[in-house]
């Protein structure tokens, strides 16, 4: 019988001279798409650096260092912020206002949360509905890596660089056979290696670009701005309040697919929610763009095993130190888009299995038409590229599919109590199944946590 690799838990330590490359991996990992963010707002990168390791931080230490995650920036911002960031009358100040009060606001949901519990989540998104809204989360952002890669043409350039597939080609072989040929600590930092002998073979290629070191200064200080509050300006703002909301909740689930551990219970999601609304907030009174859980870290997760907060809060370390050396920012950023979109590749893909794998281990009925409907257009609405209008912002792939796959989920359950259903033999037997589903996840996270201490005592 073959060794399986090892998981590194939740809480577990790892010694340093581990932890330090594997803390880097996730930072490698969240990096470039972080800093595009604030660079489409016009700032410095160096305070968003600074404030998604400080709210990672955050929400390690509120969610009871139980729930690993890294805070990244949200795109779902962008359309709403340039909008104002345009605006004569406006500017980025008022931007930040609004990003202020939606922090506020998540904190708000996060206690109306803590009232109500959890078990609505159970009813509006069953198995059948959050399997195909968990893999939407990565296969709608499968074309983001197709495009960084350069494998895939754009508005940017029309035509396929060879030397661009030769690198994305490379750096996805490593990734992909390094889960499954390297042994000991080398795959559990599969994607950090993978990451180097892809830039290395960039270097070959000639499609490095030094200028961005030679031109950032060794200390630089991230650039802190005060927000202005507008009532107008917070309107546009808040609507994607909805967006990060529904996003944060399938992440949630993800993770807690991977880990085996429900963290909608516990540490709960109110404590999540509040935290990642608290560091909204901050990175907003500080001049920040708002914050996220990223997807990309959480494909690391699922990659590697290693679910250590030891270790993701080593990385927000990392992120506060490079926001402040100029220097070695700008090395990371010189990481070429076929590097990046080779290991998103499968980081991507990973996130999308893991979807799957939640429909399979909830044992989901499809011979019941309501599943069968559920899931199909669930995963249509996501895929279709369709998208609903709100305000400035929009809801559209994952977001909309999430919303839609809540709405019906609701009006099914109002069905079932109404008796009007043909394939439910109780009103709760979708929502127990799911309950069962989480109580044995949570078995299983404290299985593998028992395992890892016994390891640790052996």
């Amino acid at each position: 019988m073959g060794k399986t690799r090892r998981i590194i838990g939740v809480q577990e330590r790892v010694p340093l001279l581990k932890a330090v490359p594997l803390s880097i991996q996730h930072t490698f990992a969240m990096f470039s798409a972080s800093v595009l963010v604030p660079y489409i707002f016009g700032i410095s990168p160096a305070i968003a650096l600074l404030m998604n390791g400080v709210g990672t931080l955050l929400f390690i230490a509120i969610t009871k260092g139980k729930a690993p995650a890294y805070l990244g920036s949200s795109f779902a911002f962008i359309s709403p912020a340039l909008l104002l960031i345009t605006d004569p009358n406006y500017g980025y100040e008022y931007a930040l206002g609004g990003f202020v009060v939606t922090g506020v606001l998540f904190m708000i949901i996060a206690g109306v949360i803590k009232l109500v519990g959890t078990r609505w989540i159970d009813i509006v998104l069953p198995p059948a509905a959050m399997g195909p809204v968990v893999a939407l989360i990565g296969l709608e952002l499968a074309s983001n890596a197709a495009q960084n890669g350069g494998i895939v043409t754009t508005d940017s350039y029309t035509a396929i660089d060879p030397k661009f597939v030769a690198v994305f080609l490379i750096t996805l072989i490593v990734a992909v056979f390094g889960q499954v040929l390297f042994r000991g600590f080398a795959s559990a930092i599969a994607i950090l290696i993978s990451i180097i002998v892809g830039y290395i073979a960039a270097l070959a290629f000639g499609l490095v670009d030094f200028s961005q070191v030679q031109n950032a200064s060794w200390l630089a200080l991230p650039n802190f701005t005060a927000p202005k509050f507008d009532l107008n300006a917070i309107l546009v703002v808040i609507p994607a309040t909805l967006v990060i909301i529904s996003e944060h909740i399938g992440h949630q689930v993800v993770t807690s697919e991977i880990i085996g551990h429900n963290l909608l219970e516990d540490p709960g999601l109110h404590r999540s929610i509040f935290a990642d609304g608290l560091s909204t907030a901050i990175s907003g009174m500080c001049g920040s763009v708002p914050t996220t859980t990223y997807g990309e870290n959480i494909g690391v997760m699922a990659i590697t095993k290693v679910y250590s907060v030891w270790v993701i809060g080593g990385a927000a370390i990392f992120s506060i130190l490079l926001s402040f050396v100029g220097k070695a920012s700008g090395l990371i950023q010189t990481i070429p888009g076929p590097v990046m979109g080779g290991v998103s590749f499968l980081l991507y893909g990973m996130i999308g299995a893991s979807g799957i794998r939640l429909m399979v281990d909830s044992k989901i009925d499809y011979s019941k038409s309501r599943n069968l409907a559920l899931t199909s257009v669930v995963f249509v609405t996501g895929l279709s590229g369709a998208s609903v209008q709100i305000g400035q912002s929009s809801l559209k792939g994952m977001s909309l599919a999430a919303t839609v796959a809540m709405v019906l989920g609701l009006i099914f359950y109002v069905l079932d109590r109404l008796h009007l259903t043909n394939d439910l033999e109780s009103p709760d037997e979708e929502t127990e199944k799911f309950g069962e589903l989480a109580e044995n996840r949570s078995y299983k996270g404290k299985l593998a946590n028992y395992d890892n201490d016994s390891r640790a005592d052996d």
